[in-house]
């Protein structure tokens, strides 16, 4: 009767699978035939020239990765561009390694790579979180992500976000994996992918690393505990840290400087100091630290450490700060509470609302009380459903409760990270995967009228 019973539970699962299936290819498909039709522009790189940019949209910082790029191409490996040195090289080094399929069409094929990926990460997730007592949610979270605007159009950018957004998806699935079949002869090999597909994402984007690692290791203590887990502990530390580690070693050889990247100091102090808003703004000095040497890497540690003072010397002043970086992390994405460097969002090009701002009548709609009290509740909205997804989660008893801790990590760790930096609503594009997971739990438990999971 068991064994009925069980195959009975599984087979909607299978029409999920088939579902999740048929819209991951119909997204990919859809993407594709946006690539071949995205208009080809111009981009000028300082010192570099102009790069032709043809089936793909430029991202936020695009021309800094394609004066990366087009060093790798030149130098090799080993460049001693600057530009490879102050930004973490990470993402330039994978676009860099793309480009040897076909250099002509490299980011045509960065384009296509990122959307597979994406598309692959998400079917992988709602697969996985359909084995579990969610299953009723799946789907939904499945949608959210798969057709959010801002995340899915992402991978049509050139930017690490929609990437590191697919790996903490791809990690959450093979935890859930892990957990429900619970074979321990594939412990380790889940493991290993788990680790190296965070040493990838710690590659492209360092501020990562926190939330990758306690992922890792909570997973490990929950899975065999602490005296059977330390092993593997440091195990998994050793692989997240190898291809970070490459960066340093690069940077090394490039440059005799043993750093992963120096823009860390000059980061944080944008969004510190007397006059600082807590957002992204060139024209504020931030802290007046006083650098004692010549060498960016020494500059960029002592910067680090003069911004911390300055946050322990006026606690008050602090408070306000991360206040208002904590309102521009998850500020909208347009109208007049946005706050970021998301300019470049693929979504603003066909976001409905464009057309209201081309009358005065309605950018005074879009801009005015009208417009501030719907990017309010957009933004309280969003928070207050993150949070009671996560209690949905955490009343649980069993694997419901430990993939919202999970979740919450991923989410609570990179909103911190920008206390301590800057405020800007693209850095959440990476852990938009968990929140929107989160909010799925929020928003059908409130349509179900507040019905959560039964507990077995």
């Amino acid at each position: 009767m068991a064994s009925k019973s069980k195959r009975a539970q599984m087979q909607p699962k299978k029409n999920f699978n088939r579902s999740f299936l048929y819209l991951s290819i119909f997204i990919l498909l859809c993407k594709i035939f946006i690539i071949f039709n995205i208009q080809a522009v111009n981009v000028k790189v300082s010192g570099t020239g102009v790069f032709l940019v043809d089936g793909i949209w430029p991202g936020s910082d695009a021309e800094a990765y394609l004066k990366g790029l087009n060093s790798l191409s030149n130098d090799g490996f080993y460049s001693k561009d600057g530009i490879l040195n102050y930004w973490p090289a990470g993402y330039p080094i994978i676009i860099w390694l793309l480009s040897f399929l076909g250099k002509t069409w490299v980011l045509i094929t960065l384009s296509f790579f990122q959307s597979l990926v994406f598309s692959f990460a998400i079917f992988l997730f709602a697969v996985q979180l359909a084995k579990t007592k969610l299953q009723s949610f799946a789907y939904l979270v499945f949608i959210l992500i798969i057709l959010n605007p801002t995340l899915s159009l992402t991978s049509l950018w050139i930017g690490y976000e929609n990437l590191t957004a697919s790996g903490y998806l791809i990690i959450f699935a093979i935890i859930i994996k892990d957990l429900v079949e619970k074979e321990g002869n594939k412990f380790v090999k889940h493991l290993f992918i788990n680790s190296f597909i965070s040493s990838l994402m710690v590659f492209m984007q360092p501020r990562l690393v926190i939330s990758v690692v306690l992922i890792n290791i909570i997973w490990i203590l929950v899975r065999v505990g602490l005296k059977s887990g330390v092993l593997l502990i440091i195990l998994s530390l050793f692989i997240t840290l190898i291809l970070p580690a490459t960066l340093v070693y690069r940077n090394f050889q490039a440059t005799g400087q043993k750093v992963i990247s120096t823009n860390l100091g000059t980061t944080m102090n944008l969004g510190a100091g007397d006059n600082a808003t807590g957002a992204y703004d060139s024209k504020v000095q931030g802290v007046p630290c006083v650098v004692s040497t010549t060498d960016t890497a020494k500059a960029d540690s002592q910067k680090v450490i003069c911004v911390f003072n300055w946050y322990l010397a006026n606690p008050f002043k602090s408070i306000k700060l991360f206040y208002n970086k904590t309102i521009y992390f998850w500020s909208p994405w347009s109208g007049p509470e946005a706050s970021g460097t998301m300019g470049r969002n693929p979504w603003l090009r066909i976001n409905p609302l464009k057309f209201f701002y081309t009358t005065p009548a309605g950018d005074h709609l879009v801009y005015g009380v009208f417009g501030k009290l719907i990017s309010w509740l957009w933004l309280l909205g969003g928070l207050a459903l993150i949070f009671y997804g996560y209690l949905i989660l955490w009343r649980q008893n069993s694997l419901e409760r430990l993939i919202g801790n999970i979740a919450m990590i991923a989410v609570s760790t990179n909103w911190l990270i920008s206390l301590i930096s800057i405020g800007d609503h693209r850095f959440r594009i990476p852990i938009m995967g968990m929140s929107l997971f989160l909010q799925a739990v929020g928003l059908r438990t409130l349509f179900k009228g507040a019905k959560a999971p039964m507990v077995e």
